[in-house]
């Protein structure tokens, strides 16, 4: 009995000691990563996980040359018709701490049958858009920004020619907060309003986004995975997505995400997918 309990004995510390080294490997693999991007060079800049959906203008605290081009494929299922989007957008960093960045999304529709009307297929818009990070705190993992996009509204393909290029305006400020809790679990808060004027009617409409993200980063590695809650509030009426996702690294320089979209008061939209390939060109760094 004795050495029967002798062995478990050994048994449960090996197996204690194999666990704790695991973690110990794990916890120095996060800190060596977090250092390369946080301290190897200067300003700050605080590690965060950005979220896919409703992505940022440039990272929080972006520091002068960084550059990211994004290409963006996705699917929605409406009622009466499937909406296939498109997008190509550039960000790059001027000075330190801030981003700019300039989209171009497009828009193809589908009715889902003969008898069915959808939306003209159009190129939605010309995006242009700034964020400065104006709090970055490396003691308290945490990031704050404020930024604008300015959107230009464009008519639809077959509207060429018969109204104005461009049909309305867009004016969207915003504001991100942002917390890393430890090494690996990350919070982002992105809202603001975005005040919709209609040439044609000379209206002006205001809705408000509120989006929420939760992310987990996998030790070690720039890979995620995490959930928006991207919230709408518009006349009284509130419409909320949820969208979990995962962010892939396939190379040092290049990333895929992958998006599923569950409405949840959405009286029209169904089940939507999206994905974004992100490009890093390498840029100097400077010591710090």
């Amino acid at each position: 009995m004795r050495i029967i309990f002798l062995n478990l004995l050994v048994v449960i510390i090996a197996t204690s000691a194999r666990a704790q080294t695991e973690h110990d490997i794990k916890e120095r693999r996060d800190s060596l990563y977090i250092e390369e991007v946080q301290d190897e060079q200067k300003p700050d800049k605080v590690l965060h996980a950005e979220p896919l959906y409703i992505d940022l203008i440039r990272d929080l605290g972006a520091r002068k040359g960084e550059k990211e081009w994004n290409v963006g494929l996705g699917m929605t299922d409406n009622n009466t018709y499937d909406n296939y989007t498109a997008l190509v957008e550039y960000e790059w960093a001027p000075i330190d701490r801030l981003g700019v960045e300039v989209e171009l999304p497009f828009s193809i529709y589908y009715p889902t049958s003969a008898n069915e009307q959808a939306p003209g297929s159009k190129f939605n818009s010309i995006k242009l858009a700034a964020q400065y990070s104006f709090y970055v705190s490396e003691k308290n993992k945490t990031s704050l920004a404020f930024g604008y996009i300015q959107e230009f509204k464009l008519p639809e393909f077959k509207n060429y020619g018969k109204e104005k290029f461009v049909r309305g305006n867009v004016y969207n400020p915003f504001f991100v907060a942002a917390k890393r809790w430890g090494n690996n679990f990350h919070t982002l808060l992105y809202t603001g309003p975005a005040f919709i004027h209609h040439f044609l009617d000379k209206s002006l409409a205001t809705i408000w986004q509120i989006n929420s993200n939760l992310h987990y980063m996998i030790p070690g590695t720039r890979n995620f995975i995490g959930v928006e809650f991207n919230k709408v509030v518009e006349n009284q009426n509130f419409d909320l997505v949820i969208r979990p996702q995962m962010r892939v690294s396939i190379s040092d320089n290049l990333l895929i995400g992958i998006v599923t979209g569950i409405p949840i008061s959405r009286e029209n939209e169904r089940l939507s997918t999206f994905l974004r390939l992100i490009y890093e060109p390498p840029h100097r760094k400077k010591g710090r």
